[in-house]
């Protein structure tokens, strides 16, 4: 094989490729049903050629009987008048129309002959387009079958493509939120122990422990200094004269006044515990 050949046979391969992957069997299937339907038209307008000269010389046939009839008449009339050479130029004129029409039988016929053929063919051809027809839905159905299970496959496989991407992505999700949840339990954590306090503070350990004796120091002087004021309040005796009224009103002055150091020493404790 030579170069060219060889090249040649490599185009066409590839061009039948092409078309193999650009052709569409159910556009294939009714381009040839329309073909099969164009030819029996074509056959249908043969017929009706065929017959329409026919019936031209069945008209002419019937135009030569009625000559050749009256050409006997004629004959029969120039015997009757005895004129001998018009009855037999008459008769010579009929057998002329005579061997015309039996020219004309034979051509109809044949043709006759032809359309009976034609109809039988037409009518073959009628049976295989309706075969067709029937054959080309059933695999126009199967070939739309086939693609749309092809389809659904296709769309199956790249829908278990893209949930292996969404079961990834809800991993790496899973994941960053448990990094966020715990960073967040993380900085909860250093505020209560109070870590970002020591951070923005410039105060060392010693310097807060100190503050916090000094601070525990005055607590206790202040709540002596109440403690010894309320016990000498307590121990008082009574030496004035006044209306029972003041005493009362005194009475229950103090009584205010311890009850408002009884708070007063409660709020500090609790403060003390927070």
């Amino acid at each position: 094989m030579g170069i060219l050949s060889r090249a040649s046979y490599v185009i066409r391969s590839k061009l039948n490729s092409v078309l193999n992957r650009a052709e569409d069997p159910t556009e294939t299937l009714d381009y040839s049903y329309e073909q099969m339907r164009d030819q029996l038209q074509q056959v249908k307008r043969g017929i009706a050629d065929l017959t329409t000269q026919k019936k031209r010389l069945e008209m002419q046939k019937r135009r030569l009987e009625e000559n050749v009839e009256k050409h006997n008449q004629q004959a029969r009339t120039a015997v009757q008048q005895d004129r001998e050479d018009l009855a037999r130029r008459a008769l010579e004129k009929k057998k002329t129309k005579m061997n015309q029409i039996e020219d004309l039988e034979g051509q109809i016929s044949d043709l006759q002959n032809q359309q009976d053929r034609l109809v039988e063919q037409k009518n073959e051809l009628q049976r295989r387009i309706e075969e067709f027809r029937t054959k080309k839905e059933t695999m126009k159905a199967r070939h739309e079958a086939a693609k749309a299970s092809s389809t659904v496959s296709e769309a199956m496989t790249a829908t278990g493509e893209e949930f292996e991407d969404v079961g990834r992505a809800i991993e790496r999700a899973e994941e960053q939120t448990e990094d966020m949840e715990a960073r967040a339990a993380a900085l909860d954590e250093l505020h209560e122990s109070g870590a970002f306090e020591d951070v923005m503070s410039d105060k060392d350990t010693i310097d807060r422990e100190l503050e916090q004796l000094s601070t525990d120091s005055g607590v206790e002087a202040e709540l002596e200094t109440l403690k010894s004021e309320v016990g000498e309040s307590e121990a008082e005796p009574a030496t004035d004269t006044a209306s029972e009224s003041d005493e009362v009103d005194r009475t229950d002055l103090e009584s205010d006044d311890q009850e408002d150091v009884e708070a007063e020493l409660a709020e500090l404790q609790d403060d003390d515990q927070a």
